[in-house]
């Protein structure tokens, strides 16, 4: 492969001034060229695996006092000979070793490259490789220990463990056609439809975590919805503490979807703030309101917002058909909880929670708020993260987080059925033997074991240069 030969650096830390910076070297060359530069204290040669204060330094030109640590292949990051340079975070101390670097062989390397190598050596398959830049864009305890654990192989290993038992089969099954002439039957067929079942509850277990996965990856999606000029604008704002939707008193204000992420209590919500429903003949608040409902749909969570100054019966009916009962959540925000009586308030309350039971709604919650006062907003932040105790998924549990490897064991499921199907149709060998190798080749592209540059490309393309 043409990257044995080069020798690749790359800053590892975000560019700009900071107190400490970290370049990254790997490659067959890279013991030498750090000799060339770096001189420990005690004028000894760098030693593997041992952090060393010294300088560095372009001829007698000293340009900086730092810390090096260096590695020998194969026990390193990439699998190749590398080293890290601890350097002081001034963005002219990086350009001038960096550039020094490169006068001595290196490359500068490519966004992901280091990975790639990790990966093209053996260090990591392709979902730990993945894993590795979800590690690190993880912003929620739940995203942080999902990423850890297909990092560490969990995931790996369970696709280990399927392929190893459809090989097994495949190769008894095809070690039949061989034999076709004797009629010996290798593979039990009782055998084989259990183990058939058994793979495809974990393959069908692993798609239906994609939800969940998903969900924890990119946060949680909670639609705000209502009629028009309820508060849902304001309690977004309110939400997120900055003012991220515009707000006025004019109906069809918010046009278009606005959406934002927050952390709240380790669990990170994407709240998506929607055009109001109403009737309107108005060609792009139409739009906004058919995005609305598309929105929606999509949700996890949805907080229904009321305004306790209007008729609100009409605004829950307006859900039916467009929310998912037996699969969203519901919480029920009554707005302007200011202007209310406290009298007032609890008949209104009940009122609610008696037009979500003859809907067939049961909302989580159905709580008082005044978004523009910052009423309640607290207790209503504690209900969305109680209302998700799912995420508090065990270190060892697997669940899909990528679409890519989402999209594989949904094509490997297919193959699987089409397997189901001809060992109860009595079709013949060699094809049912076929459809199980479709199914080994989409579970082996989830690591890597079948790939293209193509595929490759993409996926590393998306790391930060460094990684």
């Amino acid at each position: 492969m043409e990257y044995l030969n080069t020798n690749i650096c790359a800053l590892a830390t975000p560019a700009g001034v900071g107190a400490i910076a970290i370049i990254r070297l790997s490659g067959e060359d890279t013991p030498n060229i750090i000799g060339k530069i770096f001189t420990p204290v005690g004028g000894k040669a760098p030693l593997p695996y041992k952090m060393q204060f010294g300088a560095i330094k372009d001829g007698e030109r000293l340009i900086d006092e730092c810390l090096v640590v260096t590695f020998k292949a194969p026990h390193s990051y990439t699998g190749e000979n590398g080293a890290e340079i601890y350097c002081h975070g001034s963005s002219y101390i990086i350009n001038e070793i960096i550039k020094l670097l490169l006068s001595k062989g290196c490359k500068m390397a490519e966004p992901g490259e280091f990975s790639k190598r990790a990966f093209l050596n053996g260090k990591l398959d392709l979902a730990q490789a993945e894993a590795v830049i979800d590690l690190i864009s993880s912003e929620s305890k739940a995203a942080h220990q999902i990423a850890l654990n297909q990092m560490k192989g969990g995931f790996s290993n369970e696709l280990k463990v399927m392929r190893g038992e459809l090989l097994n089969l495949v190769s008894l099954m095809e070690l039949e056609l061989d034999f076709s002439e004797e009629e010996v039957e290798f593979a039990d067929r009782s055998q084989l439809n259990n183990l058939l079942k058994d793979v495809q509850d974990k393959i069908a277990r692993l798609i239906e975590s994609f939800s969940l996965g998903n969900a924890i990856k990119n946060g949680i999606p909670v639609a705000i919805v209502g009629a028009t000029n309820t508060g849902k604008s304001t309690l977004l704002n309110s939400l997120l503490g900055e003012e991220k939707a515009i707000v006025s008193n004019i109906h069809g204000t918010t046009r278009d979807v606005i959406e934002d992420t927050l952390n709240i209590g380790g669990v990170t919500f994407r709240f998506i703030d929607t055009a109001g429903i109403r009737e309107t003949s108005e060609t792009i608040e139409i739009i906004g309101i058919e995005r609305t409902y598309k929105k929606l749909m999509q949700a996890n969570l949805v907080i229904l917002v009321l305004d306790a100054e209007r008729l609100i019966e009409a605004s829950i009916n307006n859900l039916e058909g467009k929310y998912n009962k037996n699969k969203q959540q519901l919480i029920v925000a009554l707005n302007k909880r200011d202007v209310l009586s406290s009298d007032v308030e609890a008949s209104t309350l009940l009122q609610i929670e008696q037009i979500c039971k003859q809907n067939g709604y049961s909302p989580i919650s159905v709580i008082p708020i005044s978004a523009k006062k910052q009423i309640n907003i607290d207790k209503l932040k504690d209900i969305l993260v109680h209302s998700q105790n799912e995420l508090n998924v065990s270190p060892d549990k697997t669940l899909v987080t990528n679409i890519r490897h989402y999209q594989a064991l949904c094509d490997a499921q297919i193959a699987l059925d089409r397997v189901e199907d001809g060992l109860e149709s009595s079709i013949p060998t060699d094809l049912v033997a076929q459809d199980i190798r479709e199914a080994l080749y989409h579970l082996g592209s989830i690591v890597g074991e079948i790939n293209t540059d193509e595929i490759l490309g993409n996926i590393f393309s998306r790391f930060c240069i460094g990684k």
